[in-house]
């Protein structure tokens, strides 16, 4: 299952590694068409729905790393059970939060499916199929965070070090 999860994760970062390489395309064909005095129609909200993708469809490989920005001030002067407790605590509430997430960026994908809702921009472009890059970067960051909270619980969750804290800008 370990395995499964880390894939699951790593194929997600991946893909919104793509995504990212085709917001950089939609910026360069955008300079290129300015320079050479052509227009391609859409290219700013393709990369609108590219960068919005690459971000949610991040945040799971992210969170597994231990690089989201954390509040370590209270956390720090705890020990034992009130820390332990405090962890379990914010697993869960940050997992019931994004699971609540998840279930409404489903929700507005398939009700834009069901209702034919498109862009109101010239490429009229489905909705549907770029909230569909936050629906599943959402769904994945929640069965991150749940898997954060039973790794928690039965104590096999490893702590970002002091050199994590040291990456901090």
């Amino acid at each position: 299952m370990r395995k499964l999860l880390d894939a699951l994760y790593l194929s997600a970062a991946g893909l919104a590694a793509l995504f990212l390489i085709g917001l950089l395309g939609m910026v360069l064909l955008s300079i290129v068409g300015r320079q050479l005095h052509f227009h391609v129609p859409g290219t700013d909200a393709y990369a609108g729905y590219l960068m919005a993708a690459s971000g949610f469809l991040a945040l799971a490989h992210t969170l597994k790393r231990g690089e989201h920005i954390r509040v370590t001030l209270l956390l720090g002067t705890l020990h034992g059970r009130w820390k332990k407790g405090l962890e379990i605590w914010a697993l869960a509430f940050a997992g019931a939060l994004s699971t609540m997430i998840a279930y409404y960026s489903c929700r507005l994908a398939w009700q834009s499916h069901t209702f034919h809702d498109i862009s109101t921009a010239s490429d009229a472009t489905p909705l549907w199929l770029p909230q569909l890059g936050m629906a599943i970067g959402t769904v994945i960051l929640a069965i991150a965070l749940l898997d954060e909270l039973l790794l928690e619980i039965t104590n096999q969750r490893s702590q970002p070090g002091a050199e994590a804290s040291l990456r901090v800008e």
